[in-house]
């Protein structure tokens, strides 16, 4: 099957190319006048970083950096170590950043680029499905602090995204799973084929060979398209739809929960569960009917989801929740739906449906 080329508008405009053995477009992606290239990948992941590598070394000066593994890998102290190597190795404005890896490398690697020297080119290939449908796209990076996830970071956009699928064959059934957490989302706020895809053909939804999951990571990462060139830097959109924080669904839960779990859950699953949540939120509220609200459950389940959790207590849930990047002030903020595929913001939502609904999730209010 060919490559698909999803272009990505805006100011600095760029392509997400999705198909099978994409390294080979390293070097168009990254220019002629690049003459170093920092490839940062997961440590866990040399074996098919190698591939890469060989392309790149054929082309320019490498310096490949491992990082940890996962979350571990967004922290100040690994970018200072990633600054440091770019300085050693004499890094100018002119080079550039390669990443290799899932949304965490993504995220750290985005901003080590969007940092050193105030912004190299960086171009993505992210290696789950998670990382395709979600941080390889949009120009979001960000590292963790101890307050919670991706309180530090910068909008830096890549030069280009390369989605290979045949990287997702690698991976094991939870991981995908994982990463069809975003992919469901997506069907949610925006695009309700993604829905209908993943229930009416669940096992075809997890294969990483069939046309299915292509179909689904295509549309999902037109939905992210869609929404950042309209609204790159979270400003809001137009007529009452929330922008660029709509991609934020499910996530202000979702971020606690990692939280509370020193970030061994992942983030897909986690997503799932914010998304239950706050769809059990908007029914309370009166913003949805039941059947809207209990097609989330079934629909993350579709795909191999837990749609139930009781990991932690509620306050210190809302805890974390009261300092995520998506609250404004003292007043949080969530992104709820008035229908499928019409997303709003609820702001100061009440805190009986907040406890109430974490009690229908499984929890202890």
């Amino acid at each position: 099957m060919n490559d698909t080329v999803l272009h990505v508008g805006g100011a600095a405009p760029y392509d997400v190319v999705v198909g099978r053995g994409l390294a080979e477009h390293l070097p168009a992606v990254l220019g002629t006048s690049v003459q170093r290239v920092a490839l940062l990948y997961a440590e866990p992941l040399h074996h098919l970083a190698q591939q890469a590598l060989d392309v790149l070394v054929a082309h320019y000066d490498v310096l490949a950096l491992a990082l940890p593994d996962g979350e571990r890998a967004k922290t100040s102290s690994v970018a200072h170590e990633c600054w440091e190597a770019l300085g050693e190795a004499g890094f100018t404005r002119s080079d550039a950043v390669v990443t290799f890896g899932g949304g965490a490398t993504t995220d750290v690697g985005g901003f080590v680029a969007a940092s050193w020297l105030r912004g190299v080119r960086v171009v993505h290939m992210p290696s789950t499905l998670l990382a395709m449908v979600d941080a390889a796209v949009g120009g979001k990076t960000g590292i963790n602090t101890g307050a919670g996830k991706n309180l530090v970071g910068a909008f830096h956009e890549p030069a280009g995204v390369l989605c290979d699928l045949a990287l997702l064959d690698t991976l094991p059934s939870e991981e995908i799973s994982a990463g069809l957490g975003e992919v469901v989302k997506c069907g949610f706020i925006a695009d309700p084929t993604i829905l209908d895809l993943a229930e009416s053909d669940p096992g075809a939804a997890q294969d990483s060979t069939s046309a299915v999951l292509r179909e689904l990571v295509e549309r999902a990462i037109q939905v992210k398209i869609d929404v950042v060139v309209a609204d790159l830097k979270e400003t809001g959109g137009a007529d009452g739809h929330p922008g660029r924080e709509v991609l934020n669904y499910g996530h202000t839960l979702a971020h606690a929960i990692e939280r509370a779990t020193d970030y061994e859950i992942r983030h897909g699953e986690a997503v799932a569960l914010g998304c239950v949540y706050v769809a059990e939120v908007a029914r309370r509220a009166g913003l949805i009917d039941d059947d809207l609200a209990a097609r989330h459950a079934r629909a993350f389940a579709a795909v191999g989801l837990a749609t139930t959790w009781s990991g932690a207590a509620f306050d210190e849930l809302l805890a974390t929740m009261a300092v995520d990047k998506k609250s404004r002030g003292s007043q949080l903020r969530l992104v709820v739906l008035h229908g499928l595929a019409d997303p709003r913001i609820l702001a100061g939502p009440s805190e009986d449906h907040l406890r109430e609904a974490y009690a229908a999730l499984g929890g202890a209010r």
